[in-house]
């Protein structure tokens, strides 16, 4: 069920289809006047169509759906919630049937961690007071594991630089339709700590990555471009987290790659724009940084209370849940009172920004802990120290190579910010997050394309000559 199907066989099923078709047209006309039967058949030839094609766009039309799930524009919002479990679902089943039919594909002690963190999650719902709530989270968990095990890593097995490629793509296709909608004044991110998120962990660090490449100028200056709009909507959005991980990001790409010159030209453009804003505009640069040492430093919290004010209720919470359950936790995804832990995630009151919402901890390691408990909790912190891992040996290749040519500096620049963002805020398991989907596939992604992997395990058809012929060794000289 691969680009291996027979085109006979494709135009075979489209044939006979017809008839049927036309017989229900006929039979039930009823069917084809309902909007919801015709996305419903509109949505099956779009599966069909992605699995027939299961390499190059199934993972484009996984990651759409919880995308379109989670946002606020027309074409998103409920209906997708559930679309979004069928297509990851159908992923999952077709993978597993690939890499069994094909038997090529390395499994290694990540992929055991990962499986001994559902075990871990399947364990805390037993024990859990809401067992079929847990259940239902821990195998959401299972689901997104398998996908990103099989279906995700197929996506890129081979055709490593065509997939970096049309993520950077996406990436400026995605933020140049957001900006026009903010511009319009739709909040298409819903929630603005959301908006800081996508942008500061994902757009950010790729579109900036995409800027040292070889290119012609008018790439190069669109790319530019749009990572400034990225910037500044990291910056509209106030959120700490984001702008954390924004800088951390770009600086750790910009100091592995020793491109320090263009660190401190990133570094001196901010502080000629703050300067001359305080001599030309000393009274209105007053105001402003008042303000945003209010909105975003301080979260219109009392300054005498400390700098994460905002957070201590949050932290406090996830305190005592895991003293009251402290060996096998709540329950996976939910909390002491039996609410879904990560319905709040990516809604326009919640994401760590209401008061009002009490399912969340502040912080995703946190809240893992209260969810599996402390015995729980170490296949899942072994998995990120494995993550961490690869990233590390990432950066030492990158600043051995200066080369930013290689598939995994993106995705490992990727990774850095989400797993700093996620330090304060709750995403990192929340299933049906689209960030959280995102950051998983690129997580097992990159463990099979990491630098001084052993390339015959892999199938990969990259080498380095490969590489540098068709993305270079650096963007040209401005």
């Amino acid at each position: 069920m691969t680009e291996r199907i027979p085109k006979a066989v494709v135009i075979a099923v489209a044939l006979l289809s017809l008839p049927v078709l036309a017989w229900l047209a006929y039979s039930r006309p009823a069917y084809f006047a309902s909007p919801t039967y015709l996305g419903g058949l509109i949505l099956l030839e779009c599966v069909f169509a992605a699995i027939c094609y299961y390499r190059r766009f199934f993972f484009p039309l996984v990651i759409v759906s919880f995308l379109l799930a989670g946002v606020y524009v027309p074409i998103g919002g409920a209906a997708w919630l559930a679309v979004r479990w069928f297509v990851l679902g159908a992923g999952a089943l077709v993978g597993c049937f690939i890499m069994l039919k094909e038997r090529q594909h390395h499994f290694g002690a990540f992929h055991v961690l990962a499986v001994f963190a559902v075990l871990s999650a399947l364990v805390s719902a037993a024990v859990s007071r809401y067992q079929g709530l847990a259940f239902s989270k821990a195998i959401s968990l299972l689901l997104l594991f398998v996908y990103t095990g099989t279906g995700a890593r197929l996506a890129v097995t081979g055709r490593e630089t065509r997939f970096v490629q049309g993520l950077l793509t996406g990436c400026e296709v995605f933020v140049g339709i957001v900006a026009v909608f903010y511009l319009l004044g739709i909040p298409a991110m819903g929630n603005p700590n959301s908006l800081g998120a996508v942008m500061g962990v994902v757009a950010v660090p790729i579109l900036l990555w995409g800027t040292l490449l070889y290119q012609d100028r008018f790439t190069y200056l669109r790319r530019q471009s749009l990572m400034v709009v990225s910037v500044y909507l990291v910056f509209h959005s106030h959120s700490r987290s984001g702008l954390a991980a924004t800088l951390a990001s770009c600086a750790v790409l910009c100091l592995a790659l020793r491109r320090y010159k263009l660190l401190g030209q990133g570094a001196a453009i901010i502080l000629i724009l703050v300067a001359s804003s305080a001599i030309f505009y000393s009274q209105a640069f007053s105001k402003t940084v008042s303000s945003l040492n209010s909105s975003i430093l301080y979260k219109g919290q009392d300054p005498g209370q400390g700098l994460f004010a905002s957070r201590e209720t949050p932290w406090q919470a996830a305190k005592r849940s895991i003293q009251s359950h402290f060996w096998f936790g709540s329950g996976f995804g939910i909390t002491d009172n039996g609410q879904d832990a990560s319905e709040h995630v990516g809604q326009y009151k919640g994401f760590a920004t209401s008061e009002h919402v009490t399912s969340e901890n502040g912080s995703s390691y946190l809240s893992v802990v209260s969810w599996v408990g402390v015995l729980g909790v170490i296949p899942f912190l072994l998995l990120l120290l494995a993550i961490l891992r690869t990233i590390l040996r990432t950066t030492s290749w990158m600043y051995v190579t200066a080369n930013p040519g290689h598939p995994a500096i993106p995705l490992a620049m990727v990774l850095l910010a989400g797993l700093l963002h996620a330090g304060f805020e709750d995403w990192l398991f929340a299933v049906g997050y689209y960030l959280t989907v995102f950051f998983w596939s690129l997580a097992f992604i990159l463990v099979d394309i990491v630098p001084g992997t052993p390339l015959s395990s892999y199938s990969l058809r990259w080498r380095a000559s490969h590489m540098q012929q068709n993305w270079g060794a650096a963007a040209p000289t401005r």
